[in-house]
């Protein structure tokens, strides 16, 4: 598990013995896990346990903004998007 960016109270992990899809684990008081590249290119919330809709929608603000560099560290451990 490696952390790859802390902002706005947040922890964005990604697992270099993880599975595919390209996703990061975004940790605060619960976990929200975005898959990278969903149907329309966005990343999407695949998975929530215990965060607060608020922090959702922090979280996604980040994601989509920090997309590229997320699915760059992604590449680096795992060689793939998909």
């Amino acid at each position: 598990m490696v952390t790859v960016l802390r902002e706005g109270g947040f922890r964005f992990v990604i697992y270099k013995d993880d599975h595919e899809p390209a996703h990061v684990h975004v940790q605060k008081d619960g976990e929200i896990i975005f898959v990278l590249v969903g149907a329309d290119g966005e990343p999407i919330v695949r998975t929530e346990y215990g965060s607060t809709n608020a922090d959702v929608c922090r979280a996604s603000k980040i994601v989509k903004r920090e997309q590229a560099a997320l699915l760059a560290k992604w590449q680096e451990f795992h060689g793939g998007t998909d």
